[in-house]
């Protein structure tokens, strides 16, 4: 069956997906700062609600896009599939959230490389997930299906980078940081940020599927 002819007459999906999409991006941005500017109280808070803000813009999306499931009479691709796309979608925004609360609630003492190197795989992962995403209302076109699943092997591989850095930071992190409780909350960090990497692979792979089914 040709892509093109399930698009919907309306409910627009694809709109929606690519507003959400650049909320991440902007959470993700945010979230880059607020680690760039942590030793500025004022900066790390004005960073803080930029992702909040982000969070909640995204969450109006998936709720409206909840919505158009159940009033949409016929969808651009399977409802299951859009239903599980955008939730993956929201849970980065919301990890994005998590990361800057616990940064504010454990106030480390410093930011560490390994944050640093975590956060910028995460934006990078956040920014191919907006690429992909970009895509997918033209994946009838050969060459657009072809281009949306490189976007998502480079996913893969950022997750796998990431990964790679996780445990590399948490040998370090046992080795080298006698204070028990700085341990206790860059452990958790380093797990939150490595977690959004994990998510957007579950970004990539769900829009695999989709690429697959109907192009």
């Amino acid at each position: 069956m040709l892509f093109s002819k399930l698009l919907p007459k309306e409910g627009n999906f694809f709109e929606l997906f690519n507003q959400h999409a650049d909320f991440i991006v902007e959470g993700a941005q945010a979230f880059q700062l607020l680690v760039a500017n942590y030793a500025d109280p004022h900066l790390r808070e004005k960073y803080n609600q930029e992702v909040d803000n982000a969070e909640r813009s995204a969450d109006r999306i998936t709720h409206e896009v909840n919505r158009l499931i159940h009033t949409t009479f016929i969808t651009p691709i399977d409802r299951e599939q859009i239903h599980g796309l955008i939730n993956l979608m929201d849970d980065v925004a919301d990890l994005l959230q998590d990361s800057a609360e616990t940064m504010a609630l454990y106030d480390v003492r410093h930011m560490t490389q390994e944050i640093e190197r975590l956060t910028d795989l995460s934006v990078k992962c956040c920014q191919r997930v907006q690429a992909a995403v970009r895509l997918l209302g033209k994946i009838a076109e050969q060459a657009t299906a072809e281009a949306t699943l490189k976007t998502c092997e480079e996913i893969d591989r950022l997750e796998s980078d990431a990964d790679r850095v996780m445990r590399s930071a948490m040998s370090k992190l046992f080795r080298e940081e006698p204070d028990v409780r700085e341990v206790i909350k860059l452990k958790a960090i380093y797990e939150l940020l490595e977690t959004i990497t994990d998510k957007c692979e579950h970004v990539a792979n769900q829009i695999e599927g989709i690429v697959l089914e109907n192009s």
